[in-house]
């Protein structure tokens, strides 16, 4: 499996994760990304027979995007550092059926596991194990299509990583995303699957040995419903 390899030296393997590809193996057995990553090391690097690569952050299996890995224990440990410290940054870009009333708009809310349906739900502050949700988000675009009515374009800043933290959030305030056939109720009906429109299209962090702010980006202007607007 060909994986489009942005950024690469001796401590960090910046990659674009295509969507239905999972983070990392599970029951399914399908390729995943450290498999594939640690075979694209052994391949430019044969004297390489058990080549390390750490998992700092993950993406839902049907996201497309950015992710960072690690390729010594030690630039994990200071990746994993700046995710805590939140000194790492992601911005999503995803399309919503419907059009958000504000153009720029903050959700705080508290999320809740579903461990046994793997879905997540919005629930009270005091509910035992939620943990809180916050995102930023501002409307890029909105289009009127004839077989899906008006879809928006937003630009997503995370601010915390929760379990599909924002296909609920979105979900909760009646702007659901496309193609998401667990928390949209148009496609939930579809027996066709559909791809999401969910993208990581940012990440920003400092560098593990030299400490300096990289930022990279990838879009995807190719993939629909995306490609009908101007990204």
């Amino acid at each position: 499996m060909d994986i489009k390899i942005l950024f690469e030296d001796k401590h960090i393997i910046v990659a674009e994760k295509p969507p239905k590809i999972p983070s990392q193996s599970d029951k399914t057995g399908d390729f995943d990304m450290l498999s594939t990553l640690r075979n694209h090391i052994k391949n430019n690097h044969p004297s390489a027979l058990n080549p390390y690569i750490g998992l700092i952050h993950r993406l839902d299996r049907p996201v497309g995007g950015i992710m960072v890995f690690a390729k010594t224990k030690e630039a994990n440990a200071r990746l994993s550092e700046e995710i805590r410290s939140k000194r790492l940054k992601k911005e999503y870009h995803a399309v919503v059926c419907g059009k958000p009333d504000n153009h720029k708009q903050e959700l705080r809310n508290y999320l809740l596991k579903l461990r046994k349906v793997n879905m997540s739900k919005v629930v009270t502050e005091e509910t035992k194990n939620s943990k809180e949700a916050i995102l930023e988000y501002k409307v890029l675009d909105s289009i009127d299509t004839e077989e899906y009515g008006v879809l928006s374009l937003v630009k997503i800043r995370l601010k915390t990583g929760r379990h599909h933290q924002i296909r609920v959030q979105f979900s909760n305030i009646d702007l659901p995303l496309w193609g998401d056939n667990k928390y949209n109720k148009t496609f939930v009906k579809k027996k066709k699957w559909t791809q999401i429109a969910l993208w990581a299209t940012t990440l920003t962090f400092n560098h593990p040995k030299d400490k300096k702010s990289y930022t990279f980006e990838t879009k995807p202007n190719q993939e629909f419903p995306f490609a009908l607007f101007n990204i």
